[in-house]
């Protein structure tokens, strides 16, 4: 489902990081999820460019591997590594099909990964996959859309993004355009916002403990540049939603 979008896209995708929603909701809420990863292995899947790959090598991780499907997006991660060497390894792959990998990680990421599984089969082979590279008791964490999302509220534009429905329903579930107003042209991707059944069927079936959901929250600095106000219609329906398990 997303690997042609995301070839067109390449670095441009770090422009993402800039905008409110995920500046100032996304990074800092997935960061004080994973919490501390100071000498613990992280294997980031849909790692897109490498953002939280070099977050958390930058943090302490000891060994950092961050797979993508796009060709393009593990191009341009590894040309930021070049320009900023990290010691963090990319490599081209589908989570869906996985290779075994060389060794086990700690950590697990999927930030907008599962989200792109075809059907429920799909999703569940991603799952054993990311289980499987994991050591017994390891952790994953994962952010997508959120599964219940009303798409009858606010606009998200004043947070630099649009949410659409596409009309369209996948096995998963529905299917959604997101748009990011990047400047000067936006970029837009479409995907499913599975339900959340969907989710902890999933992981349940490949192995991992109950899945605890964790809401969105802006961070300190996001309330200081903008006030509270700016950010109650967005806290009151966030668009993307976290979750943990372990393996």
């Amino acid at each position: 489902m997303g690997v042609q979008q995301y070839d067109g896209i390449g670095e441009a995708f770090e422009g993402f990081k800039s905008l409110p929603l995920i500046r100032y909701g996304e990074v800092p809420s997935f960061l004080g999820l994973v919490g501390d990863v100071d000498g613990r292995s992280v294997l980031d899947l849909a790692c897109g460019t490498g953002f939280y790959s070099r977050e958390f090598k930058r943090r302490g991780a000891t060994d950092v591997l961050g797979v993508d499907i796009s060709v393009e997006m593990v191009a341009a991660a590894r040309t930021i590594e070049r320009r900023d060497p990290l010691g963090v390894r990319y490599e081209v792959g589908d989570v869906a099909e996985l290779r075994p990998l060389d060794r086990r990680f700690d950590i697990a990421l999927g930030v907008q990964c599962l989200n792109y599984a075809e059907d429920v089969a799909a999703m569940e082979r991603m799952c054993r996959n990311i289980h499987r590279g994991l050591v017994p008791g390891g952790e994953f964490f994962v952010l997508a859309q959120k599964p219940d999302y009303r798409f009858d509220c606010p606009s998200l534009d004043t947070y630099g993004f649009r949410c659409e429905p596409t009309g369209e329903e996948s096995e998963t579930g529905p299917r959604v355009r997101v748009t990011a107003l990047l400047d000067p042209q936006p970029i837009s991707i479409v995907g499913a916002a599975p339900r959340r059944e969907v989710y902890e069927q999933c992981l349940r079936a490949a192995g991992f403990g109950e899945a605890e959901w964790v809401p969105l929250q802006v961070s300190e600095a996001g309330l200081r540049e903008f006030g509270e106000d700016f950010w109650a219609d967005l806290l009151a329906n966030p668009p993307l939603e976290l979750l943990r398990c372990r393996a």
